[in-house]
């Protein structure tokens, strides 16, 4: 199914096939999964035989499954690449998500490809550069304004043009704080590539800030990890920039958080397709929840909208990278193996197995797992008493105390309601059962105009009461309920009331669903592949250092190719031995710690005397400097690969220049 410019796309993750399946069934367009290697999630693989399974479902919907073979390669890796992008499009796969450009030099088949997160595409320059060497999806980094947005959307030229990308953004989930393939670190400390699916999560650790004079001006903090991603309320003006597909993070994520999440955008967006009927769905059918959708019930470190309406302070989870849950009630009195908690509303309820925790005195997130809840009764204040016996000793809670607020982060109701099946995708059908002197025909009409229809031979006497008759045939054509359609209306237009038992009606209507759903299948077209400009367009820069992730001959050969003179080799190649920048962000601690000499502009006595020296990380006996590059507002963290790393053997030597690069100036 080609998708076309007025059609609005949600995009589900999936950690396996059964997670897929049930992304499709409460509302994805698309779904993205890994394939069973070279997807830069390391532990979320699959097999083709699975992947097959989810494009068939997927397919009856017309919506798309796109499989990620997104890490950068090593020579040796391009041919089983090229041969298991093959199977993948035999499989009925829709798309590729790919970073190494190394891809677009192999004989791969003609299935459609998308720009990984990881390909870093951040300017209008970039962004057309991809499009112009075939790339029919690309998805921007989440570091975007609205404006840069529309600028990149504008760069593309028309949106129903030949060949226009589709723009892709992330509207959900964990952020890396890093530009998605510009981050070293866990290479650089444990020899774990995140451009090859392996990140040992460093932005996650807690670390000691240190200015330039030594002073300490943050402890024990994750100045690193970020909120969670939440456009919910950005969406419209997400669609009025450009954005056409509404990516959700979520590969290693399980099937509760998907549903959830994925039921909630669907909600959304098809509220704003009531809105805006110059828009359409990039699928069929409808769905109906047995839940309410509610991102605060998933894991999350609370939320932000990042940089989507500007820079924000608030931007960072500091103070733990855990799920802080939300607010139910305060402790009211301690026992020896239980305490008693008041919650805020009355209509709030606990159940055994509820995840509580809060904060002590020091701001540290302490968990408290239940292992039985009692209700007490009213409380004094208009909630409800509950007594809650810890599944751990109470003498291990530090600083909780009569007052203390708690906090519920995960709710064993909710958990088990999502274990259920939770929602039904239908798609509308109009149903026409007509007479003629062959006997009866059945015509299903779906909302996409596709036709399916079935006869029944034979010959009938008249119903001796032809109303109950009539309504009794209406009854047994609209039973659709082992079916993904939903009538819509039925006519019987039949020349006579005839009597045609139930069996007779029912078997009529499974043969004119299975003319439909193969009539469906026939009709579904998988998008094809964009064909690059020719003669080849030149690449936005002609000079490249490490942080172009090229990591084997054929990328280098389409670089080279598309007039870029000098060529470094990957970081993971083992070259850059001395101190580079390991990761570069657009947050900002400085600014996140109010240190910023921007902030300090116009301030009586403060202006000027704030300047955006290096600071100092510290993590044990791990130390990484900050530097601030203050004209285009990034951050670079900064160190070297360690020399455990280093004796590793690079995993193919790579030489690429006849003379480095100037790092700096590559950037």
């Amino acid at each position: 199914m080609i998708m076309l410019p007025h059609q609005l796309e949600l995009l589900s993750p999936a950690r396996d096939a059964d997670i897929g399946i049930e992304a499709i069934n409460h509302g994805a367009d698309a779904v993205y999964i890994g394939g069973p290697s070279f997807g830069a999630r390391a532990h979320a693989d699959n097999t083709v035989a699975d992947i097959e399974r989810l494009a068939r479902h997927a397919h009856r919907f017309h919506s798309r499954v796109f499989v990620t073979l997104n890490t950068i390669l090593r020579d040796d890796e391009l041919e089983p690449a090229r041969r298991l992008a093959w199977a993948l499009y035999e499989a009925g796969v829709d798309a590729l998500i790919i970073q190494d450009m190394g891809l677009l030099e192999l004989d791969l088949p003609p299935i459609q490809l998308h720009a990984s997160t990881q390909t870093d595409i951040r300017t209008p320059e970039k962004a057309r550069f991809l499009q112009d060497v075939g790339l029919s999806q690309i998805v921007l980094a989440r570091e975007l304004t609205l404006p840069q947005i529309a600028a990149i959307d504008a760069a593309l030229g028309p949106r129903d043009a030949p060949g226009r990308a589709v723009l892709e953004f992330f509207i959900h989930g964990a952020l890396c704080v890093a530009y998605s393939g510009q981050c070293y670190i866990s290479h650089a400390r444990t020899g774990r590539s995140a451009n090859r699916g392996d990140c040992s999560q460093a932005c996650r650790l807690p670390y000691e800030v240190k200015d330039s004079q030594g002073r300490i001006i943050a402890h024990d903090k994750h100045v690193l990890s970020m909120k969670d991603n939440n456009q919910s309320a950005n969406l419209r003006a997400l669609v009025d920039a450009g954005i056409r597909s509404f990516k959700i993070e979520g590969r290693y994520k399980d099937m509760g958080y998907v549903k959830n999440i994925t039921a909630h955008y669907r909600q959304l967006l098809d509220d704003i397709l009531q809105e805006r009927p110059e828009l359409a769905r990039g699928s069929s059918g409808r769905c109906t929840y047995t839940f309410t959708p509610d991102p605060n019930q998933n894991f999350n470190r609370e939320f932000t909208d990042y940089f989507v309406n500007g820079r924000r302070i608030d931007i960072g989870a500091f103070d733990t990278p855990k799920n802080p849950g939300q607010p139910i009630g305060w402790v009211t009195r301690l026992g020896g193996e239980w305490l008693e908690l008041e919650t805020h509303e009355a209509h709030t309820t606990l159940s055994n197995g509820d995840g509580l925790c809060y904060y002590d005195l020091q701001h540290n997130l302490v968990g408290l797992q239940t292992n039985r809840v009692e209700r007490v009764g009213p409380g004094a204040e208009g909630g409800t008493r509950w007594r809650v016996f810890p599944k751990d000793p109470m003498s291990g809670f530090k600083d909780l105390r009569p007052g203390t607020t708690v906090n519920r982060n995960r709710s064993m109701e909710w958990v088990r309601t999502l274990d259920k099946p939770s929602a039904d995708r239908r798609i509308g059908v109009w149903a026409t059962l007509t007479d003629g002197s062959d006997g009866l025909e059945l015509t299903l009409t779906d909302e996409d105009g596709h036709v399916g229809s079935a006869q029944l031979a034979g010959a009938w006497p008249l119903a001796k009461d032809p109303i109950q008759a009539m309504d009794k045939c209406r009854e047994q054509l609209g039973r659709l309920g082992e079916t993904i359609f939903q009538a819509h209306d039925i006519q019987v237009q039949l020349s006579q009331p005839w009597f045609v038992p139930a069996s007779q009606i029912n078997a009529l209507r499974r043969h004119a669903v299975a003319s439909l759903e193969a009539a469906r299948a026939q009709a579904y077209q998988r998008p094809a592949r964009a064909q690059p400009v020719h003669p080849p367009v030149p690449y936005p820069e002609d000079t490249l250092s490490y942080l172009a992730n090229v990591f084997n001959h054929k990328a280098r050969d389409f670089y080279a190719r598309h007039g870029v003179r000098v060529i470094a080799a990957a970081y993971e190649a083992h070259e850059e031995e001395g101190e580079v920048s390991l990761m570069i962000t657009k947050h900002c601690v400085r600014y996140s710690l109010s240190l910023c000499p921007k902030q300090a502009k116009g301030v009586t006595g403060v202006q000027g005397t704030v300047k955006a020296e290096p600071l100092q990380l510290i993590n044990g006996k791990e130390k990484l400097t900050l530097r601030f590059d203050c004209k285009p507002c990034e951050m670079h963290v900064v160190g070297k690969i360690k020399r455990s790393v280093l004796r590793q053997a690079a995993e193919q030597p790579l030489t690429f220049y006849r003379r480095r690069p100037d790092a700096q100036a590559a950037h």
